[in-house]
């Protein structure tokens, strides 16, 4: 099995390279658990992919991501990305900002993901 490193890198430059959904098919659980900042938690793998697919069909613009700082604990079982994005959303007008997913990886898939970021 390959490493939870590993398998952060491949995620993350796949979502570089524009594979958002491909990524989330990946490296998914069927029982992920995801949530953004204090609002309310999605659960399972049907439901946090429609939000990925109404995330990616409602951009206008995609002018950049960046990968800033990449924490792996192996022994944890635990990935922590500071990501960088500058884009225009349908819904949410252009941003601009910084944010950091702590993803929970089991079996070479993420089982749980929050996202902490300036709203």
């Amino acid at each position: 099995m390959s490493s939870i490193k590993n398998n952060v890198n491949e995620l993350n430059n796949m979502i570089l390279e524009g594979k958002i959904l491909d990524a989330f098919d990946k490296f998914y659980a069927e029982e992920v658990v995801m949530q953004d900042n204090n609002l309310p938690v999605r659960e399972g793998k049907a439901a946090c992919r429609q939000f990925e697919e109404d995330f990616v069909n409602n951009l206008t613009a995609f002018r950049g991501a960046e990968v800033k700082n990449v924490l792996v604990s192996e022994d944890a079982g635990v990935a922590t990305v500071e990501w960088g994005f500058d884009y225009t959303h349908k819904e949410w007008g252009d941003r601009n900002y910084t944010q950091v997913s702590v993803q929970q990886w089991k079996d070479g898939k993420i089982v749980s993901e929050k996202f902490l970021y300036n709203s």
